[in-house]
């Protein structure tokens, strides 16, 4: 039995109304509402009002409930508390409105969200609707209107609410109010649910008096660790769980998807007086620093300085994202297309992340192509460069596996002006970009090489049919002409840090004993895999002062780099036997050794941890996100973490290090029989490249599986992308997979064992 509104003194007539408890709504099916409490729960996180962990308690408590007529009434204690406006949708769909329970308390500058309390007795699936004739556009407004037009009033349909109705009982939806000004103001709040919808009566609208808070300004002081003007991130909550400024109304360069924001020294915040929990931080070489902050009286002065546990750079490591994007997935489509490039770089800068590599990409092509240039973009400022480049995806060979086309000298493919006259072979694509001088490698690798297994390495055949490093297991086989016409691999690097570690490692460490020597980069795919910051996987390449983005680019092509989240470094990887030292990147990453012996790996290792464990990362399968954190490797209650030496892709020593940043030197000796290749991993939070080890002048065929592996992939390959070769491409494209088959059959033949 539905309740009825009784107590009219409780409705809108005319004038400014006072907060009434709203009525408790009967539900006879609880499933539904738990399904949308979970989805309003969710949106509150994303409108910077989250609920508090009390308010949350209480309502998990709830939801667990079997009963309705015990949920119920539990659950709308908690909602409505925060409803501003209580909607009542008669049988004969005329809206009502009630002033709610919430404080109308708005804040000058900024955006405040309130809950409606949605009783719908007509069960309509139409959608609701808000006015305020305070909320019309200024620059629609008439003069002598501008004044009164203070507020900006709408409703939070954003994923993962709807626009529409659920034609429930009852249902709460997110009301976003926006002020212009500080101090006593007036609204009128009007709702319906279609063109004569409002009831008669003016009851149908409520006049609300709003409290708007004024905002002071707050100056920044934020200074690196050497005290010099610097650029940081910045999360900013109140005592409810307010986020300022509120993410869904953030315009570039602030960004919708992050309740942090980037400031430089001397900017100015401003925000209502009241105290604040603030976080502070440069990037995952810093600390994170908490602390309470007050705004009172004229304003107050904010001070940061970066406090580092470790600086890469300095020893001349320099970090760097070859995958980001500023367009597409959750950036703003309409009507910018993207953003800019100062926009990107101040999210590089507040990251201290040294490259960006911006990846024009489908979404929004034909806009962001204006911003290629072929060199950094004018926005850098050394040691931080951005430079534009091209992501294959969405487009062209996207089916085959996307592909990271760097340092590329001309962004179009020959034939047009666009993305879609481009090749639908991979390999096409690769020749044309390795033929410009570009580093080219698979994105997101882990996409299409899903097993079920954790092991690794391990011999499932993937389904290969995603956009990962599909094609990779073909174009790894074939050498192509560069800009001087000699041969050189197609294939440079295999994107790693952004899917399931097992997934991007095991095509690797196959191809790797099957005698390939394709180095591995680190990549976030901001913000499509992941949204919460630039730079979130990373590699770090060594190189000289004075360093460029194309050195920068040829140390991943030469495997100068180790890769990971930022929380551990490998630094100074070496290898050594008879007085003979290699250093990764180096001599092309080769020890020669004319016989079987003994070699000496040193490394120099860093990892931080917070003291604690946080169960929500290290509980979570190795095929949920974040695929890569330092977390994952904690040893159970303890800091410390393993450190392995892997040998053609298995483990073969390991030493516990205590990860509270500290550098430590970590070697180990190890036995080498057959040509292979050795590598240094904190997994999964970092990994080097290889330092190949050969033996009697004998080539890399470490091991039969792994090729055997690598001959079935080919053909579960084929499979799965023929279908999206036509015409020409589809000749060319059989006659790629020919060669890799004849490739593998003949690996396979010298292999040893």
């Amino acid at each position: 039995m539905r309740t009825i509104w009784l107590c009219l003194c409780a409705w809108t007539l005319v004038g400014t109304v006072w907060a009434a408890e709203l009525p408790v709504v009967t539900i006879p099916d609880l499933q539904p509402l738990q399904a949308q409490v979970r989805r309003l729960m969710d949106a509150l996180e994303l409108v910077g009002a989250p609920l508090t962990a009390g308010e949350r308690e209480t309502l998990e408590s709830a939801l667990g409930e079997s009963n309705a007529a015990l949920a119920g009434p539990r659950i709308q204690a908690v909602l409505d508390r925060r409803a501003l406006i209580g909607v009542y949708i008669n049988p004969e769909m005329r809206v009502k409105v009630q002033a709610g329970m919430a404080t109308p308390t708005l804040v000058e500058g900024g955006w405040r969200p309130f809950l409606v309390k949605v009783q719908n007795d007509a069960g309509t699936t139409a959608s609701l609707r808000v006015r305020s004739p305070q909320a019309g556009r200024l620059h629609e407004a008439r003069q002598d209107q501008v004044a009164d037009r203070w507020l900006d009033a709408e409703l939070f349909n954003g994923a993962p609410m709807k626009a529409e109705l659920g034609g429930l009982p009852l249902e709460y939806r997110i009301l976003q109010l926006y002020s212009r000004d500080a101090g006593k103001r007036e609204a009128k709040l009007a709702f319906d649910v279609g063109q004569g919808t409002q009831d008669l009566g003016f009851r149908g609208e409520t006049d609300i008096l709003f409290e708007c808070r004024p905002a002071l300004p707050v100056k920044l002081s934020i200074v690196d660790e050497n005290g010099k003007p610097t650029m940081a991130a910045l999360r900013v909550t109140d005592s409810q769980g307010h986020v300022f400024p509120a993410p869904s109304k953030r315009l570039a360069p602030d960004f919708s998807f992050h309740p942090q924001v980037y400031r430089a020294d001397g900017e100015v915040f401003r925000l209502p007086a009241g105290k604040y929990q603030v976080e502070f931080r440069r990037g995952p070489e810093s600390v994170l620093e908490r602390r309470e902050a007050v705004v009172e009286g004229e304003g107050a002065e904010w001070r940061f300085q970066v406090k580092r546990w470790i600086d890469p750079a300095a020893r001349g490591w320099i970090s760097g994202d070859h995958h980001i994007h500023a367009a597409g997935c959750a950036h703003y489509n309409k009507p910018t297309e993207g953003v800019h490039a100062d926009d990107m770089m101040r999210h590089v800068l507040g990251e201290d992340l040294k490259v960006g590599a911006n990846l024009t990409w489908g979404p929004c092509f034909d806009y962001q192509k204006q911003f290629f240039r072929g060199v950094d973009d004018p926005v850098s400022r050394f040691p931080y460069v951005l430079r534009y480049d091209i992501e294959v995806s969405g487009f062209g060979s996207h089916e085959s596996g996307h592909l990271c086309l760097l340092r590329l000298r001309d962004q179009m493919y020959p034939g047009g002006e666009s993305k879609h006259h481009w090749p639908k072979l991979g390999l096409n694509t690769l020749k044309w970009a390795k033929a410009q001088g570009a580093l080219v490698g698979p994105a997101h690798s882990g996409w299409g090489l899903e097993v079920k297994t954790a092991e690794l390495p391990n011999y499932e055949i993937p389904p290969f049919n995603g956009i990962g490093a599909n094609e990779y297991i073909v174009d790894v086989t074939h050498e192509v002409p560069g800009p001087d016409g000699r041969p050189v691999p197609a294939v440079d690097f295999l994107s790693t840090v952004d899917t399931p570690y097992v997934w991007e490692l095991n095509i690797w460490y196959h191809t790797l004993n099957a005698g390939f020597r394709t180095r591995i980069s680190g990549e976030t795919d901001f913000p499509c895999i992941y949204g919460e910051r630039v730079g979130l996987g990373r590699s770090y390449v060594k190189l000289a002062p004075g360093w460029s983005y194309e050195d920068w680019c040829e140390g991943i092509r030469v495997g100068r780099n180790y890769v990971g989240d930022g929380f551990s470094h490998l630094l100074d990887f070496a290898v050594e036997s008879g007085g003979q030292q290699v250093v990764m990147g180096e001599a092309g990453s080769e020890l020669a050794l004319a016989a079987p012996g003994r070699v000496r790996v040193t490394t120099m290792v860093s990892a931080r941890l917070d003291e604690k464990p946080d169960p929500g990362i290290s509980r979570r399968s190795y095929t949920e996100q974040p695929y890569w954190h330092i977390e994952r490797a904690r040893l159970k209650e303890t800091r410390e973490v393993p450190v392995e030496l892997v040998r053609d892709g298995v483990p073969v020593g390991r030493v516990n290090v205590v990860a509270d940043g500290t550098l430590r030197p970590v070697e180990f000796e190890v036995d080498v029989d057959q040509s292979g290749w050795l590598a240094v991993r904190i997994l999964p939070s970092s990994h080097t490249n290889p330092i190949w080890v050969t033996v009697g002048g004998k080539p890399v065929r470490a091991s039969r599986r792994s090729i055997q592996w690598c001959l079935d992939s080919v053909e579960q390959c084929w499979k799965n992308k023929e279908r999206f070769l036509k015409g020409e491409e589809h000749a060319q494209g059989r006659a790629a997979y020919d060669h890799a088959r004849r490739v593998y059959g003949e690996r396979l033949a010298e292999a040893a064992r």
